[in-house]
């Protein structure tokens, strides 16, 4: 593993643990002004509006009945240069307030760009794919695989 790899898998750790311990401002930390979103909750995108960030995450912090799980897996890391591409699996997972129990695996894809010898997020992508039944039925059921192809 490279230095550089061992600073984005930390990046990647710090936001989780903030993320865990509901801190909305660390949490944010790790992204960079300006910053493109693709996430699972409306809208389609966001980009920059840290207050509005900032918000969102209180607000879903306070969904939720104590610690929220958060694990990544299978974190692949591209870099070159000051740019960096990464995509792996994230689990969500705990108790919502109203007691019911959630798990749910997602795919999250990261670019990420040097800035002042630290990295920061500049684009994230989480998605959940649906069922191409007819339905339109998010697949959370879906797991990664065990085994990582690549």
């Amino acid at each position: 593993m490279t230095t550089v790899d061992t600073e984005i898998r930390n990046l990647f750790e710090t936001h989780a643990a903030a993320i865990r311990r509901k801190d909305a401002e660390g949490a944010l930390a790790v992204y960079a002004p300006g910053v493109v979103r693709f996430d699972l909750a409306p809208p389609l995108a966001t980009a920059g509006e840290r207050e509005q960030g900032r918000q969102a995450l209180v607000d879903w912090f306070a969904t939720w009945r104590g610690g929220i799980g958060y694990e990544l897996r299978d974190l692949a890391i591209i870099a070159e240069g000051g740019l960096a591409l990464c995509h792996g699996f994230l689990r969500i997972s705990g108790t919502k307030a109203d007691g019911e129990e959630v798990g749910v695996w997602t795919r999250r894809t990261v670019g990420l760009r040097r800035e002042a010898e630290a990295w920061r997020i500049v684009h994230e992508h989480g998605s959940v794919p649906f069922y191409m039944d007819g339905s339109l039925r998010a697949a959370v059921d879906l797991q990664p695989p065990a085994v990582r192809a690549g």
